[in-house]
């Protein structure tokens, strides 16, 4: 039935708009040469009449504004069609600006349909502006949340900070891929495959991270700790050289080892390296690198101590 309803609201295929060119036609003809007008007449008379309140209703004025609605939803939804599949045809435009451009687009259409419909069926328009003031106040109590997130979205579309495809962090350090941004919600697939809807308000208000926002490039940090009787020259030529040989560090930039400081057991150091596409991932080349450094320092003998401590019996007497 559903579907039944969209096909004579919204028609698609070419003898939906033959039959409404034809019913448009003959309509406007008939109108035009009096035809109707004696039907009219008999149709708008006082015994198919009936008043509420103000305005006075007949049998002529109801099947005048549904006959109007179904001929402007015919030729919206083929006007909307015809926009929708010229927009998404610009292939040289980014495909956030092309959904923005077709939403705009059918928000027009629309609205003027509406206005057509209102003036056709001469509705008052003061009396809608102080209802629509009504609904606005009701928007702002009532649905504050939803209109924040519907024009969260289409600052989202505008900004391009958020985009299908792009890595990102919340703050509570969900990672994942954005796969759609609607209306209400942009939809994030995680590495695990779970699927959250996260309000569009979230990405406005909150501090978002975004991996791909201008490149893919990402750094991987690594602490390493050495002994204190190590060469602390060659721990750090065996450190960047395990970063330097895999296959996915970055050359520019290249990596660095630093030495951050003589701690309470060990001689600690600091590896940055970077890759070229974060979206393969971080964990894998941190993972192999680490294996990397263990199997050199195990070469070369150099040690990776465990925390210790040291205990000073002052007092020897007490123990015996």
């Amino acid at each position: 039935m559903k579907n039944i309803w969209s096909s004579i609201l919204k028609p698609r295929t070419w003898v939906s708009h033959t039959l409404l060119a034809i019913i448009t036609v003959a309509f406007f003809s008939l109108g035009f040469l009096d035809y109707i007008h004696p039907i009219e007449e008999f149709l708008d008379s006082d015994r198919f009449a009936f008043q509420i309140g103000e305005m006075r209703f007949s049998i002529y004025i109801l099947t005048k504004a549904l006959l109007t609605v179904i001929i402007l939803f015919w030729v919206t939804g083929i006007v909307s069609d015809f926009g929708e599949r010229h927009i998404k045809n610009l292939h040289n435009i980014r495909i956030s600006n092309r959904t923005l451009m077709t939403k705009a687009f059918q928000v027009v259409v629309y609205f003027v349909s509406l206005l057509i419909v209102l003036d056709v069926l001469g509705i008052n328009l003061t009396g809608l502006a102080v209802f629509g003031g009504a609904v606005g106040i009701g928007v702002g109590f009532g649905l504050q949340k939803i209109t924040s997130n519907f024009i969260s979205g289409i600052i989202l579309l505008f900004e391009k900070s958020v985009e299908e495809g792009d890595l990102i962090e919340l703050n509570d350090g969900t990672v994942g891929f954005i796969r759609q941004t609607s209306a209400r919600y942009t939809l994030l697939e995680t590495f695990e495959g779970r699927e959250i809807m996260i309000p569009n308000e979230d990405f406005v208000t909150n501090r978002v991270t975004n991996w791909t926002f201008s490149n893919t490039r990402g750094r991987i940090d690594i602490n390493v700790g050495v002994s204190y009787g190590t060469d602390l020259d060659l721990a750090s030529k065996l450190i960047l050289d395990a970063a330097t040989e895999h296959p996915l560090c970055s050359v520019d930039p290249h990596p660095d080892c630093f030495l951050v400081d003589f701690g309470d057991s060990s001689v600690n150091f600091t590896l940055y390296f970077w890759v070229e596409n974060v979206m393969e991932g971080r964990k894998r080349p941190r993972s192999d690198v680490l294996f990397t450094i263990w199997r050199k320092f195990k070469e070369h003998n150099i040690e990776i101590p465990f925390p210790q401590r040291d205990v000073h019996i002052k007092n020897q007497e007490v123990l015996k």
